[in-house]
């Protein structure tokens, strides 16, 4: 390790740094109870199961209910879990989804285990192992790849690399979405004539997704092979609804268990189209069913003789599974050689494209890399599939939420530094989409200002008509910041009624409005609190989403004039940004005014919105 550069030194024992906080983190033991693992949103518990079923690959997966609120911010779609019960083994597995209090996830077993269906059935968060693993490697395998090696230098800024911009060839695009801007044109000749490395800088309600769709239909135009990714499964499904509409061949690999219907027939499993095969895998699962079967028939408490038996049932449904995925695999060839884009998250393409499982010797080559939501993807990561491609665009907005990083230390190292915020300085082709066509201008105002060096434009359409943006100020009324029951996240029940109020005075109607908050204790209670209809989440959970009217609730009011996480201003600027009409944020003036960025922002609403304090709610 001393021999490598310093950088990839740093990011190896950040992975370290991760993996053991991971460990540390996750683990139910004495110390970390049943408790204050749900209290601090690492585990669910009890679950209630609503059906078994075997998926793709045959694996069992599990869907499951949960009866109370609780905090899932966590538990997104891959995350690594494991399925526990008190006195037993528990038992590795993958959340597919999560979407309110209904789940499902797959477990890395032949079979279900005896204990699934009883009660005091919870899942918690566990090391991705797996994932820590493979950018391990690919971090390692660098300096071999002379040209990618190339690459890791210009973006972390050694000397000897020539960072003077190259002039690339003015090229006329004759454009199949006739409706793009100016800077949205430019950014898809950009795409178009790269030859090594871009970045497509899409801040809030700019038409990145809009943009990128048609970039890539213009490399596809051109007879390149076209690799997307994303770091979350929403993302990639995002840009492949769109390029499926734009009429492009795409293929969708990795986790499909729950995708929407719109792409579930891009999908391998929804591609198999063979007869022949459909009936072969078929009979093949009905086998595998009567081994397990047969396997389950010996219960928990059984002798030598018994366990040797079960054990070669199991070891035929494995076999079986193995057979199962060479015919998979025999029509993945095909498909991949059909379609002109595959789409996947870092994992799932690595899975799909390398020879054998956890390799990075590659079956295909692709021209253009496209990894949208860059300013999300932690840099090791992007390593791990670079090599799958020639030439890459870098699509996202590092004033957005960054990577979620548990180790502080890994932290203060920089970890939770993007691929595209590290590349951002360092590259000469940075495109910013200039206008936004989400939000009337003056509530995009302050971002445009204080992240976007004021070029951020609003569309003409979305001049202000009236007061579209509006401070509630607490302070001096009391209501102030408290521990939740779980001693873990803050709540402000006063803010909580402010909410009511505000959309009882405004008359709001609950289809168009949502809540936010930075909060996961804030979002319970307000779940709690107020009527269904209205959507509540945190500020990490609603970014890429929008609403005509936005209420967020800070909580912080404290005599201390702590503002605790709200110093990431990057999590505000997603949270300003999701209005397309009306934004009320409701906070405490004494509290945040310490700190610039707050008190520049209300500065700002009292330039260019209004300014009132609670009491005037209540009179």
């Amino acid at each position: 390790m001393e021999d490598l550069h310093p950088h990839l030194q740093r990011l190896l024992k950040c992975i370290e740094l991760e993996e053991k906080e991971e460990v540390q983190r996750y683990r139910l033991d004495q110390q970390h109870t049943l408790k204050s693992l749900k209290a601090e949103g690492l585990a669910l518990h009890p679950l209630k199961v609503t059906r078994k079923t075997f998926g793709y690959a045959d694996y069992p997966e599990i869907q499951f209910r949960l009866n109370f609120p609780a905090e899932t911010n966590q538990f997104r779609d891959g995350t690594a879990i494991e399925c526990f019960i008190h006195g037993e083994e528990p038992i590795k597995g993958v959340l597919l989804s999560l979407e309110g209090r209904v789940g499902e996830f797959r477990l890395f077993a032949p079979d279900f285990p005896d204990w699934i269906e009883e009660e005091g059935l919870g899942i918690k968060l566990s090391p991705d192992q797996r994932t820590t693993s493979l950018m391990k490697k690919a971090l390692r395998q660098l300096p071999a790849d002379e040209k990618l090696f190339g690459l890791f230098n210009k973006i972390h800024g050694n000397a000897d690399c020539d960072q003077k911009p190259v002039e690339r060839t003015q090229i006329n695009l004759k454009f199949k979405n006739t409706s793009l801007n100016s800077s949205q044109q430019q950014a898809v000749r950009e795409v178009v004539t790269n030859d090594e490395i871009c970045i497509i800088h899409g801040p809030p309600g700019t038409g990145k997704t809009t943009t990128l769709i048609e970039a890539i239909a213009q490399l596809v135009n051109n007879k390149e092979k076209v690799l997307v990714s994303a770091p979350s499964n929403a993302a990639v499904d995002n840009i492949a609804t769109g390029l499926n509409a734009a009429g492009l061949k795409i293929l969708r690999v990795g986790n499909t268990s729950k995708i929407s219907d719109e792409i579930f027939p891009f999908t391998i499993e929804g591609k198999m189209t063979d007869p022949k095969q459909k009936k072969e895998i078929k009979e093949l699962k009905i086998r595998a069913e009567q081994f397990r079967k047969m396997a389950l028939k010996y219960k928990r408490s059984f002798g030598k003789a018994e366990r040797e038996q079960r054990n070669l049932l199991f070891k035929e449904v494995k076999n079986i599974r193995t057979e199962i995925k060479k015919i998979q695999a025999y029509n993945e060839e095909k498909l991949f050689q059909q379609a002109d884009i595959i789409l996947g998250t870092p994992i799932g393409l690595l899975d799909a494209l390398s020879e054998a499982p956890g390799t990075h010797k590659q079956k295909y080559q692709f021209d253009t890399l496209v990894i949208d939501e860059s300013g999300q993807c932690i840099e090791p990561l992007a390593w791990c599939i670079f090599p799958l491609a020639d030439k890459f665009v870098l699509a996202g907005d590092h004033y957005q939420l960054p990577p979620t990083v548990l180790s502080e230390a890994a932290m203060r190292m920089g970890f939770n530094r993007s691929i595209l915020e590290v590349s951002f300085g360092q590259l000469s082709h940075v495109f910013l989409l200039d206008t936004q066509y989400r939000m009337r201008a003056s509530i995009a105002g302050f971002s445009s200002h204080y992240f976007y060096d004021n070029k951020l434009m609003a569309a003409p359409h979305l001049n202000d008509l009236r007061t579209h943006i509006t401070f509630f100020d607490t302070a001096g009324s009391g209501y102030a910041e408290e521990r939740g029951s779980n001693g873990v996240s803050l709540l402000n029940e006063g803010e909580i009624e402010i909410v009511s109020k505000i959309m009882d005075t405004e008359k709001l109607e609950m289809a168009d409005t949502a809540l936010i908050s930075p909060y996961a204790g804030q979002v319970m209670l307000a779940k709690e609190k107020l009527p269904e209809g209205v959507r509540i989440s945190t500020i990490d959970s609603f970014q890429g989403q929008e609403k005509r009217n936005i209420i967020i609730s800070l909580v912080r009011s404290n005599d201390q004039q702590v503002i605790g996480f709200l110093n990431d201003y990057r999590r505000m600027n997603v949270a300003i940004t999701r209005a397309k009409e009306q934004l009320f944020i409701i906070g405490d003036s004494a509290t945040l005014g310490n700190d610039k960025f707050y008190r520049l922002l209300l500065e700002y609403i009292e330039e260019r919105g209004a300014y009132r304090s609670v009491w005037e709610l209540s009179e």
